[in-house]
């Protein structure tokens, strides 16, 4: 793919830009469409992209991970979408029952759209649709993001290309970590990278970020000013006074949309109903999801207890199987901070030194950063703005009340053992792969 020079545009310009180069760089193109307001201006753009240059007969795909569980005003957006734009768009439209995380729960970590063991599902299954069996890489262990990545190499597969490029909506304005996975400044694994919102996750398979600079009012000038269909979805938040940073189309139940969950009994009473008997701890979170029952806003000390004997006190609440999670998470911070230390600001390390604070600061790191490697034992609390990246038992009890089974808001990642059998099922899969293609060239 060529150079694109960024010169002074408007982020629609240079998104039109990018679209162009895209098509012209890649044997085929699909877009990951939810059906949230990001994910539906890139669509937009590609389709309008599309009927201006109708000689080239290009279709574009659009896979789509249908969660059963959502709006129905996003479900209505989606078809609408799907049915108007037939003559342009490859669908592939999943339901199927992978695993999702959920944070509504201490009973259960996941829950699984369409089923098949659930007698009853909240809405019929759309006619046209893939389901489990028409993916040779599904199992049971699947989670959705692992799908995501698996459907990549099958879609390559089945479409018999080189090249292939999957078009995400995710903006770094969002959150740090989105602007982490986007932003890489010195990206030793790739070198050769053209452009900063391409990354190759696998051979010959790419994933674009082409709105990564967009703002949110960048989204809804550009719906108005265009008449792009929108999901009506947001109209309804707006009126129910949700600010625009916090209007999110996604899976009800993980962790970043506990806090906004109480809106299904205000805004979808009916789905609202079908969802206290579809998953565990719906109601629960729905009444204090927005609360500091839950760890949002301010967690609150139960008077008489430190924040390390609140910690076991929750901890002996819980069922087995998530109490040894959490312990688990625990010790290996512990010896995380005791052994290579995490990584922290100058400004932090400072802070930490004014309050007299017993750390140890090493003067290299082996990760990719300027800030520096500090390493101290596990406190009751610390009473700094940077809190949540400090090892304390406060932070830890914050998870425990959120449901945060991965211990996401402490910065955890898949451990290495599930980052291992990832691996195995991707290297296996990528086999499986290379050995059909070579029998279809047999004669």
């Amino acid at each position: 793919m060529g150079q694109i020079t960024e010169t002074r545009k408007n982020v629609y310009q240079a998104l039109q830009e990018r679209i162009a180069a895209v098509f012209s760089a890649y044997d085929y193109v699909y877009v990951a469409f939810s059906g949230g307001k990001d994910s539906s201006i890139v669509l937009n753009a590609c389709i309008d992209f599309l009927r201006q240059h109708k000689n080239t007969g290009t279709k574009l795909g659009v896979f789509h991970l249908d969660y059963e569980i959502q709006y129905a005003l996003t479900t209505e957006y989606i078809d609408r979408t799907l049915a108007s734009n037939r003559d342009l768009l490859e669908v592939y439209r999943c339901c199927v029952p992978f695993k999702v995380p959920s944070s509504t729960s201490m009973y259960q970590r996941f829950w699984r759209p369409w089923d098949p063991k659930i007698p009853d599902w909240v809405r019929p299954m759309p006619t046209e649709c893939l389901n489990a069996e028409d993916f040779n890489f599904y199992t049971t262990q699947l989670w959705d993001y692992e799908f995501q990545q698996y459907f990549a190499h099958w879609l390559r597969f089945k479409k018999k290309v080189r090249r292939i490029a999957c078009l995400i909506g995710i903006r770094t304005q969002e959150s740090f970590n989105r602007w982490r996975l986007i932003y890489h400044p010195t990206d030793r694994h790739m070198p050769l990278r053209r452009a900063q919102w391409i990354h190759e996750t696998g051979e010959g398979i790419y994933n674009i970020y082409p709105i990564y600079d967009w703002k949110t009012t960048d989204i809804w000038i550009a719906n108005g000013r265009f008449g792009w269909d929108y999901n009506r979805l947001y109209d309804l938040y707006h009126q129910a006074g949700v600010p625009l940073n916090k209007q999110r189309v996604a899976s009800p139940f993980i962790s970043q949309a506990i806090s906004s969950l109480h809106l299904y009994r205000a805004i979808d009473p009916d789905m609202w109903g079908k969802m206290l008997c579809r998953v565990n701890g719906v109601n629960f979170a729905g009444i204090y999801g927005h609360t500091s029952a839950m760890g949002w806003r301010s967690a609150r000390l139960p008077e008489g207890m430190t924040w390390k004997q609140y910690l076991y006190f929750l901890l002996d609440t819980l069922p087995k199987e998530t109490r040894e999670n959490y312990l688990r998470v625990l010790s290996v911070s512990k010896r995380f901070w005791k052994t290579k230390g995490g990584c922290l600001s100058t400004d932090t390390i400072r802070k930490l030194r004014e309050k007299e604070i017993e750390l140890h600061v090493s003067s290299t790191s082996n990760y990719n950063t300027d800030k520096m490697p500090v390493m101290m034992d596990y406190m009751d609390d610390i009473d700094l703005p940077e809190f949540r990246e400090l090892p304390t038992y406060k932070r830890m009890c914050i998870c425990v009340l959120k449901n945060d089974h991965y211990c996401k808001y402490m910065g955890f990642t898949p451990g290495k053992r599930e980052q291992e059998r990832r691996k195995k099922i991707m290297d296996e899969y990528s086999s499986y792969l290379e050995t059909q293609k070579r029998r279809k060239k047999q004669p």
